[in-house]
């Protein structure tokens, strides 16, 4: 299939499951779901095909932008299944549009590479996926501060609409637990596998990861220890992820969107 046009496929989806989940009154939850689910599996194709390219494999900013937004969007989709995370739906499918349209509508400067390995090729799998779970935990995170937020003005139309306070803090440290594990075995291949990890690039986004990885582990040590919750547990999550993204996004906006290396 042509990437143009399962990716403005997966668009067409996104933005009809999006507008769904704005109306819906919740009797929609499956519908909207099965929507995501399609959108997700053409936003896959798309991904796919940008990342796997003719000439190598393609890890500039942007397709592996959309690989990353197209993670939590499978992610968020399955388990909206089991868990009450349709919420996220309105923040998630948005920014799954941009993604794609960015990695349709520009050519980076990154030349694609035809000698990754296998074990580098683990890192960037564990590295997409921890990215992703992580992201879904701090739309979490994001949404839990806005309820007590709420909750304490006494909004309580608003957080009507949300899922229980309990349920989504049980939630984010759930995802955390598991984004934490997938982060520790990237950060782990990366050291095993990577060998030019001293190079400016992965020097700075190896840093800032760790730096990342600390602050989860110690807000994850904080809630068995303290019981850390809250608004408290909303700003360490938070405050993780901006790591987690300038770590990696912010390295490759700098190196190739300003500076056009790779």
């Amino acid at each position: 299939m042509n990437p143009t046009i399962s990716g403005l496929l997966a668009v067409l989806l996104y933005l009809v499951g999006t507008g769904l989940q704005f109306t819906s009154k919740g009797d929609n939850k499956r519908i909207v779901t099965r929507i995501g689910l399609a959108a997700v599996l053409f936003h896959g194709v798309t991904s796919y095909l940008g990342f796997y390219t003719d000439v190598g494999i393609d890890l500039g900013l942007y397709p592996m932008l959309s690989l990353t937004t197209f993670a939590v969007a499978a992610i968020l989709c399955i388990s909206s299944f089991r868990l009450p995370v349709e919420s996220l739906f309105v923040v998630i499918f948005p920014v799954a549009v941009v993604s794609i349209l960015l990695q349709l509508s520009i050519e980076g400067s990154y030349t694609p590479r035809d000698d990754i390995s296998r074990g580098i090729g683990s890192h960037i799998v564990l590295s997409v996926f921890a990215y992703g779970l992580l992201s879904v935990a701090a739309l979490q995170a994001a949404f839990l501060s806005f309820g007590n937020y709420e909750l304490r003005h006494r909004k309580l139309e608003v957080v009507k609409k949300l899922p229980p306070l309990e349920t989504m803090e049980a939630l984010l440290f759930e995802m955390l637990g598991a984004g934490l594990v997938l982060l520790s075995l990237s950060i782990l291949t990366g050291f095993i596998f990577l060998q030019d990890i001293g190079s400016p690039g992965l020097i700075h986004h190896t840093g800032i990861t760790m730096a990342a990885w600390a602050v989860f582990a110690v807000l994850l040590w904080g809630r068995i220890k303290w019981g850390w919750r809250g608004a408290v547990a909303s700003r360490w999550a938070l405050s993780g992820f901006a790591l987690l993204a300038l770590g990696y996004f912010g390295s490759k906006l700098v190196l190739e969107v300003i500076l056009g290396r790779v």
